[in-house]
């Protein structure tokens, strides 16, 4: 009787440290998503707002980078990976990496925004 208890409380430490040890290693460390506003602004028709002035380039230091479009018509967002669009107020999550973001249709004269995220 006395053995199996002894038996019985071991196989419980041994069960509880397993446990804490699994849920120790299984938390990590999650940067937050940094949020850049392109906004209709003339002349150039869009910019970023950075700490509440107009820019043309941005420098995130971020995992990732929501782009929330406020400008007047969707936006194409170019990589090497590829072209991605964000329709007017809508939002698109994007990674590391370097971007050129332009209007759907836009004029000549109007801007080209870069975008590096780190």
């Amino acid at each position: 009787m006395k053995i199996s208890l002894l038996a019985l409380a071991v196989a419980a430490a041994v069960c509880a440290g397993a446990l804490g040890a699994g849920r120790a290693l299984a938390t990590t460390t999650h940067q937050a998503t940094k949020t850049v506003k392109i906004v209709m602004h003339d002349p150039g028709c869009h910019w970023f707002v950075v700490h509440g002035k107009y820019a043309t380039t941005k420098t995130v230091n971020a995992n990732r980078v929501r782009l929330v479009n406020q400008d007047e018509d969707a936006l194409k967002v170019a990589s090497r990976h590829g072209t991605r669009h964000i329709p007017v107020g809508k939002s698109l999550v994007m990674g590391r990496g370097n971007y050129v973001i332009m209007m759907v249709g836009q004029a000549s004269d109007d801007n080209y925004l870069k975008l590096t995220v780190r």
